[in-house]
């Protein structure tokens, strides 16, 4: 029996996400240096309503419960649209890119490493499983950053459930694909 704590900025997105610049492997240093992380761009279809709902509650959820932090040392807490926020159309921010097309996208990171399990929640030990296009869905966490003068609403990474494969992203393809022909007609060895 499992104890479930409401977390009003904790979401599980639907099935139908697609993980795209999918490193939860081994973390990697941001450019210009930093703290290692682990990240997904977690790519939501405009259909998947009931997500991006869930997003946008949890997104206000933790500017109401970050307030203290958005404040600072200024005399007011800015209005949550003059801060940046993780939620993004992807076609306007990722224009021309046909994975990001009719989607929102989420950019979620981590400083631990994120569960990733299979459709039965069995571990996912395999690496080579883990790659940029996968289908699946990711329980992520919203969270209010003030640093350095640059105030908003962060993404934060808990899991990843991968529910299928997916067409690879980025140009790289899986050796499994790249040799299903072998019915060559020509005998290299002949």
């Amino acid at each position: 029996m499992s104890t479930v704590v409401n977390n009003p900025t904790k979401v599980i997105t639907g099935k139908k996400c697609v993980m795209s610049y999918l490193n939860v492997n081994e973390p990697k240093t941001p450019l210009g240096g930093g703290t290692p992380k682990y990240s997904v761009s977690i790519i939501i279809p405009k259909s998947d309503t009931a997500t991006i709902e869930k997003i946008k509650a949890a997104i206000q959820a933790a500017y109401e419960e970050g307030q203290s932090k958005l404040k600072g040392n200024s005399k007011v807490v800015p209005a949550l649209e003059d801060l940046k926020t993780p939620l993004r159309d992807g076609d306007k921010d990722r224009k021309g890119d046909e994975a990001y097309k009719s989607c929102y996208f989420v950019n979620a990171n981590s400083t631990t490493k994120p569960g990733v399990v299979d459709a039965d929640r069995q571990p996912i030990l395999d690496t080579s499983e883990l790659y940029s296009g996968i289908i699946g869905r990711a329980s992520i966490n919203f969270y209010a950053f003030n640093s350095n003068g640059n105030r908003g609403i962060a993404c934060g990474l808990n899991n990843i459930q991968k529910l299928a494969d997916g067409t690879p992203l980025g140009g790289h393809s899986r050796a499994e694909d790249d040799f299903a022909d072998d019915d060559d007609d020509e005998d290299f060895l002949s």
